[in-house]
């Protein structure tokens, strides 16, 4: 029989277009026997004869290297003559130009095809020159069965042959170079992969070892490669904490125990069930957002990609897992997913689950700083990425604070708001390169002196995610370091914290205005504040201008950010300011606003831009 004329052309696409991976052809037509297994199972709900007297439902592969074959049998339903020529034409008797035209991208029109027999069958022309299946359907007489052959060219042959056996066996005569398959390990491998958790048994010969000098040999024996049984699919009662270790080991590779999982079943609209982990280690490439990552996705326990990434948002890139879907909408040859609202519904209800696997795992301290410690930093990423579940990657944000003496990264954002003095109207936080800069910062003296929590943040991306964090339960937040800071939104009302008197107003102007002459363009601006209670100066970022961290990151990618100025606040009572101020030595003068600047830059973390410089006029300062 013929094929439509343009079958040459189709088939040379499906062999060198649509498969990515050679090793996919035995995935597909172990997929189709299973199929042909459960619509077996299923028609003998009404009809128990169909059997056979055989209701061991089974797949076999089995190969020869001589003749550079692999076989794939089933016991399936089975197919006659007709469905033969039906089914295995799917492709041409829907009509090839129609199917071509099909393959768009229109995802409605795509995913019809996926599952048909046509379409996973023509994948075996991958590896083989030369397609032969022999079948008959199942309550059929033997002499009834079909054969169908065909050199993956514009034609096909049909004929009916006699078959003791029901189901089908598929017979695949290898191309010259694909010699591999043909191959126990390379077959064995390949179904560990793709087909080890479908349900019915993939058996392979098994060889016995040489039998002793005057022993009889043993006989092969089939025996199962896959373990026909994937853990998501059973009940959580019948399952250990054992039994979820060890496939997270195997799932992950990862030989550390997880710190918590999640196991879940949906059923209704959508049926999926899904296996989540939180691992108790990151991995080496956990910050390179352009890596692979993503869960393992299967349909109907057929395992489909390694790293399906669409269905958690990039800052849960650490989650590992298995998402198994009834139906989803991949492109004909499975090896690309569909954007769907399926797939964004799905995406969205895992995003919750980890969410609350990570809200159920805060209570336990120990176990959630050990999580904090590895991907604390990727979880941040969260609050500007995810608008929608901004708030719950907040209060799962963890902090150092000025209100403890060790480095501890415990403080909550709802526990600082608890913590807020009465008259207090913000959060307060500062960023840095370390935490030793932060806990030594000039910034937080004002705050010690009245006993007001300041957050530490030192890790990169604190400040890009802080510019999306405007408020947490009501309450703004507020960089100690930006701006002008006004002390009587801290809730102070001692008289020495108030407003300087009109009679010092001219001495502060004088003062800074002569410091900023001193100084000239290396500061936009100097004036006097009364944030600082011990350090002379300290600089300040622009309520609009680019921190430090994030002139960091861009410059790490290479662009260029706009100069800016910082404005240097200076302590009016310090006795450096002092001896500046009556410093009539314009040139020791100048040398005493250096290092009130250079003292300021250190203090904030900053590197020096002539860190010998400063040292010359140290020492020119202390021996003048």
């Amino acid at each position: 029989m013929g094929f439509q004329t343009e079958a040459k052309q189709l088939l040379h696409l499906m062999i060198h277009s649509l498969y990515s991976n050679k090793e996919i052809f035995l995935r597909e037509l172990i997929s189709n026997a299973s199929d042909a297994a459960d619509k077996l199972r299923f028609a003998a709900l009404a009809d128990g004869e169909l059997f056979e007297g055989d209701s061991h439902l089974r797949i076999r592969i089995g190969f020869d290297g001589d003749a550079k074959t692999v076989t794939i049998e089933d016991n399936g339903i089975g197919m006659s003559r007709d469905d033969a020529i039906a089914n295995l034409g799917t492709i041409a008797r829907s009509g090839t130009a129609e199917f071509l035209s099909n393959l768009s991208g229109d995802q409605k029109s795509d995913s019809q095809l996926i599952g048909q027999f046509g379409v996973g069958f023509y994948s075996a022309f991958i590896v083989a020159d030369k397609v032969v299946v022999e079948s008959r359907r199942a309550g059929l007489p033997a002499d009834q069965a079909v054969r169908w052959s065909c050199s993956g060219e514009a034609d096909f042959e049909v004929e009916t042959i006699e078959r003791a056996q029901r189901g089908t066996t598929i017979t695949l005569h290898l191309k010259q170079d694909e010699a591999e398959f043909a191959n126990d390990w390379r077959l064995r491998s390949i179904v560990k992969k793709y087909s080890d958790h479908i349900a019915i048994p993939v058996e392979m010969l098994n060889t016995p070892a040489p039998a002793a000098e005057g022993e009889e040999q043993a006989a092969p024996q089939w025996q199962a490669v896959n373990d026909a049984q994937a853990l998501w699919t059973r009940s959580k009662s019948d399952l250990t904490d054992e039994d979820y270790q060890s496939f997270y080991r195997m799932v992950s590779h990862d030989f550390a125990e997880p710190l918590a999982w999640s196991h879940n079943k949906v059923e209704g609209k959508q049926e999926y069930t899904s296996l989540l982990y939180i691992p108790g280690m990151a991995p080496m490439d956990l910050y390179q957002r352009e890596g692979v990552r993503g869960i393992k996705l299967y349909i109907k326990r057929t395992f489909i990609m390694d790293d399906a990434e669409q269905f958690l948002p990039l800052y849960l890139r650490f989650v590992k897992g298995v998402l198994d879907s009834a139906d989803l909408p991949l492109n004909v040859s499975r090896e690309i997913l569909q954007k769907t609202p399926a797939v964004d519904s799905i995406r969205a209800a895992l995003t919750k689950r980890v969410l609350d696997m990570l809200n159920k795992l805060s209570k336990d301290e120990e176990a959630y700083a050990k999580f904090w410690s590895q991907f604390g930093p990727v979880l941040k990423e969260g609050v500007a990425e995810d608008s929608g579940n901004q708030e719950k990657v907040a209060k799962l944000m963890r902090f150092a604070s000025s209100a403890n003496d060790d480095d501890q990264q415990s403080a909550t954002l709802a526990g600082y708001v608890e913590r807020m003095a009465d008259k207090q109207s913000k959060i307060y936080y500062l960023t840095g390169d370390s935490l030793t800069v932060l806990r030594n910062s000039p910034y937080l003296e004002v705050f010690r002196k009245h006993g007001i929590e300041v957050l530490l943040m030192a890790d990169r991306v604190d400040e890009w995610m802080m510019g999306y964090l405007r408020e947490f339960d009501g309450k703004q937040f507020q960089d100690i370091a930006r701006g002008e800071l006004d002390l009587a939104e801290l809730g102070i009302d001692e008289p020495a914290d108030q407003a300087e008197p009109e009679q010092d107003k001219p001495a502060a102007e004088g003062v800074a205005a002569r410091i900023k002459t001193l100084l000239g363009d290396r500061v936009d601006e100097v004036r006097t504040t009364r944030r600082l209670t011990d350090s002379p100066a300290c600089l300040v970022i622009g309520e609009n201008d680019i921190g430090d961290q994030m002139r960091q990151i861009f410059a790490a990618a290479g662009q260029a950010m706009p100069e800016t100025k910082p404005i240097l606040e200076i302590n009016q009572a310090h006795p450096l300011v002092s001896r500046l101020d009556s410093e009539s030595d314009e040139e020791l003068a100048a040398t005493l606003a250096g290092l009130l600047y250079d003292q300021a830059a250190l203090a904030a973390g900053k590197t020096l831009d002539n860190p010998a410089h400063f040292v010359r006029e140290i020492n020119r300062f202390m021996f003048s």
